[in-house]
């Protein structure tokens, strides 16, 4: 190693008064050029409650609002749910006939808890998890970095047995309290703990102006290609700390209680959409800083009121789960499908911010060394089948994306379990057969360097991922 990587590595961290922000890797202080070993592999799941939209065929509704595709693996067609994500459509892969066995028989109301482990934790009586997914992953990955993983939701905290408000469970299977605040992620991932650094930070105009000097005598050392990257890199955390700041009002104010009906519903409530954004833009903050490799995201808890019953007013619509319940009213279906689209909507911005910055090694973009999972655990109206499951990402990690990917039998057209609206119909007896989600766990734990050939009790792969 020179005396110049020596001084300054990838993981270095530019020091202000109080404030530490993690720099992204520099060509300028390598010791050589970049092998492909050494560019970081991400996982990200994003967590949903309540399921999506699935009408029957016969309804009127099935054309323009059922979620899954329509059309074979290369030919799929997007429905109005998700046709928001064409623009990356080489990008993703949509998954049908996916869940968990021990989980099939559990009320969508209970079953959150389970989706990133694939325990049986039931739906009442005693009550034990197992690792998740992405812990499972951060016990690898953390040594590389400052944080092993990040772990964030609507609601924050870990909730209680079978209404979590977090997806990430330990080895002995304890949930790990999200967080929520995003003030409280920022100063997490980029102040120091000094007993005075939020202070300092508070009268600065920004966490930049302190830092303002050591970028200046850093810059002189950068090539051109290391600089414009810094530059990227503090714009990027600029732009953030704006919206930490309007995100603020909005997470911190109590939700009120008034009658809807009257409300000019075409009008967006931007904070709502802000917070959102600002959610994803701390995850994508985190990977490009190299700060963690390992995020998760839940966006509320099931059967659960909360600050996540806000985030369809971004869409004019009132509290998100009682979409759906309301899906025979009229325009019912519209409504849960046009939330569901919002919810992809936000996660293909995501991805595509991703895919736009390169990745500082030079080994392609960020997508191409992130997996990035969006899904429920629930189908149709709270029903623990066939789970409803995106992919971004992953090129470099093996998946080969532009597919639709449909797994078992019985349920080709995913009308198993459609267009119910009841308690009667997710106890019903469906005779469709399913694949194990962890078989795709597996494959994911193994291309992120893994060395596994199980995952909740599940043995194998997934074939055609």
């Amino acid at each position: 190693m020179n005396n110049k990587s020596a001084l300054l590595n990838r993981r270095t961290f530019l020091h202000g008064t109080g404030v530490a922000l993690a720099l992204p890797w520099f060509e300028t202080f390598a010791a050589g050029s970049p092998k492909r070993d050494d560019t970081p592999k991400r996982f990200v799941s994003v967590y949903h409650p309540d399921g999506v939209g699935l009408p029957l065929k016969s309804d009127p509704a099935w054309k323009d609002w059922s979620w899954f595709p329509q059309g074979g693996e290369k030919d799929f067609e997007l429905t109005r749910v998700l046709d928001v994500l064409e623009p990356l459509r080489s990008d993703i892969t949509i998954y049908s006939g996916l869940s968990h066995p021990a989980a099939r028989k559990v009320h969508g109301h209970s079953n959150a808890d389970q989706y990133l482990t694939g325990a049986a934790t039931g739906g009442h009586g005693p009550y034990r998890n197992s690792i998740s997914l992405d812990q499972a992953y951060a016990e690898h990955a953390g040594e590389f970095t400052r944080h092993s993983s990040l772990v964030m939701s609507t609601n924050g905290g870990v909730g209680g047995p079978r209404g979590a408000q977090t997806q990430s469970f330990n080895r002995e299977g304890r949930p790990i309290p999200a967080m929520n605040k995003p003030k409280q992620i920022f100063d997490m991932l980029f102040l120091t703990n000094s007993k005075d650094a939020a202070a300092r930070l508070a009268r600065s105009k920004s966490a930049l102006d302190l830092l303002i000097a050591n970028t200046r005598s850093l810059g002189r050392q950068l090539s051109k290609h290391d600089q414009e990257t810094l530059k990227q890199y503090l714009d990027s955390v600029r732009d953030t700390e704006v919206k930490l700041a309007k995100a603020q009002r909005w997470i911190d104010t109590p939700i009120p209680d008034v009658d809807t009906r009257n409300l000019h519903l075409d009008a967006e409530p931007k904070e709502a959409r802000l917070y959102f954004q600002t959610m994803y833009e701390l995850i994508y903050l985190a990977f490009l800083s190299d700060s963690t490799r390992v995020a998760t995201f839940q966006l509320g808890r099931e059967n659960g009121e909360g600050p996540h019953d806000l985030l369809s007013m971004a869409v004019g619509l009132g509290g998100a789960h009682g979409l759906t319940h309301a899906v025979k009213k009229p325009k019912g279906w519209e409504n849960l499908g046009t939330y569901n689209r919002y919810q992809a909507e936000e996660f293909g911005r995501f991805a595509q911010r991703l895919k736009d910055t390169p990745e500082p090694t030079g080994n392609g973009n960020l997508l191409d060394n992130t997996f990035a999972m969006h899904g429920s655990a629930s189908s149709s109206f709270h029903l623990s089948r066939n789970y409803p499951i995106i992919s971004a990402g992953g090129k470099n990690l093996g998946f080969e994306n532009g597919r639709y990917l449909k797994f078992g039998k019985g349920n080709e057209d995913n009308q198993a379990g459609a267009g119910i609206v009841s308690d009667v119909g997710w106890r019903g007896k469906i005779e469709a057969e399913e694949l194990p989600l962890a078989q795709l766990f597996v494959t994911i734990l193994q291309r992120l360097g893994i060395e596994t050939d199980s995952f909740a009790g599940q043995t194998g792969t997934l074939s055609r991922v």
